[in-house]
């Protein structure tokens, strides 16, 4: 069936479903997201901390679950629909592979013949043609097949790649769908739900990272309490990587946000029950004064009336979005460039490297079934890698290091 409502459109159309029961078109967007084999793999792929090496630490799955829930209330409280905000916090990290950040500049680099690799296009690839849900009239994957409002939410850069820069959304072989999703928008704008999964994302990152670091013993607040050189180095890696501000210009917010009482047991941290408590009261307070910061200078330019997909853009104010950047910092700094971090590093990019090139050499009789007819069908090599690089990036962490053992001595 083809909607009257062009966001609610699906690339396939498909016939209609839940006849008088009321489920709309962006709950059943939503449950397909969740029962999908990309999402569930999520529970074994790192956030911040490799997957499974403490049962307190989060990994993508609950961390897309936090995002989703962030992003959900937010929405609502400026007028989006919550089913599509929700969609687009569980979806977000689906293109993401073994390994974290660490392995998507892996596979970048091992990608660069066939266009690069980005966690983004990737999950626009897992949605639009790697799960197995849909089939167009000619045969091809469509996917989870979701709606045009919900693969657009999904977009934090919707763009194909440029020179000189990492982050894009889509590569050259999906563009045909991209377009598709995109009609209707304005070029390179992100819709309005886009950008509160976006802040959703950073939220959570900024404030769960710093907690889990916190309970692993690698964060403490001593040394940038204590040392102005360890807070100026702090805010030099900020400006490096996450914020546009100077580092000059952090460091004023980085004294008022180290000032806060809120973060005080972040310092006192021994572990405890009642330890523990205070940590999470001190990321419910963040996640609220970052949430509320945003929704309320959104309102402030843009009225009070219901805002959706183009009608607005979020407004976050300058300092908020400092204190995030500073958080998500100390997470870098403290956590995942801690001693001994990089040669646990350079062993998964090790394995991705040789991965790839095994998978390359053998494919392909050690593709998993989904892949191996995709690779028979490519018409040249740089199609016949992006193959593997889908296989490789399909991988949870235990996956990707168990194939790597078998085919290693095999």
């Amino acid at each position: 069936m083809i909607s009257d409502d062009p966001d609610a459109e699906r690339l396939v159309a498909e016939p209609a479903k839940d006849a008088g029961h009321g489920r709309g078109p962006y709950e059943r967007d939503r449950a397909r997201v969740l029962h999908s084999a990309a999402f569930r793999r999520l529970a074994a792929k790192t956030q911040v901390h490799v997957a499974g090496t403490d049962d307190f630490l989060r990994t993508r799955l609950t961390h897309s679950l936090e995002v989703a829930q962030i992003a959900r209330e937010m929405g609502a409280r400026l007028g989006c629909d919550p089913d599509v905000v929700d969609v687009a916090g569980l979806a977000h990290d689906l293109g993401h592979p073994p390994f974290g950040h660490n392995g998507e500049d892996a596979l970048d680099d091992l990608a660069r013949p066939c266009g690069g690799f980005e966690g983004n296009a990737q999950t626009l690839r897992v949605l639009t043609r790697l799960e197995a849900k849909v089939f167009a009239p000619d045969g091809s994957s469509a996917g989870l097949n979701l709606t045009r409002a919900a693969l657009d939410a999904t977009g934090k850069y919707p763009w194909p790649r440029r020179p000189g820069q990492r982050k894009f959304g889509v590569y050259a072989d999906d563009t045909a769908v991209f377009d598709w999703l995109r009609r209707g928008a304005p070029a390179q704008a992100r819709s309005l739900e886009a950008q509160v999964m976006d802040w959703a994302d950073d939220v959570a990152y900024s404030v769960h990272d710093v907690e889990d670091g916190v309970h692993g013993g690698y964060l403490t607040l001593d040394r940038l309490l204590d040392d102005p050189d360890e807070r100026a180095a702090l805010c030099a890696d900020v400006a490096a990587v996450y914020s546009p501000e100077s580092a000059v210009d952090l460091s004023a917010v980085l004294v008022d946000l180290l000032g806060d009482p809120v973060l005080a047991p972040l310092a006192d941290y021994d572990g405890s029950h009642r330890a523990q408590a205070a940590v999470k009261a001190t990321t419910s307070v963040l996640t609220g004064r970052f949430v509320v910061a945003a929704v309320s200078a959104t309102r402030r330019r843009f009225g009070a009336a219901p805002l959706r997909r183009y009608a607005a853009d979020l407004v976050v104010p300058r300092d908020i979005r400092a204190q995030c950047a500073l958080l998500k910092g100390m997470a870098l700094r403290y956590v995942m460039r801690r001693p001994g971090a990089e040669s646990r590093y350079a062993r998964q990019r090790e394995i991705l490297r040789d991965l790839v090139h095994r998978l390359t050499e053998r494919a392909p009789d050690v593709l998993d079934p989904v892949f191996a007819p995709w690779w028979k069908a490519a018409p040249d090599d740089a199609a016949r890698l992006r193959v593997v690089i889908d296989q490789v990036a399909s991988l949870t962490d235990p996956g990707a290091t168990d194939w790597h053992r078998r085919l290693s001595t095999s």
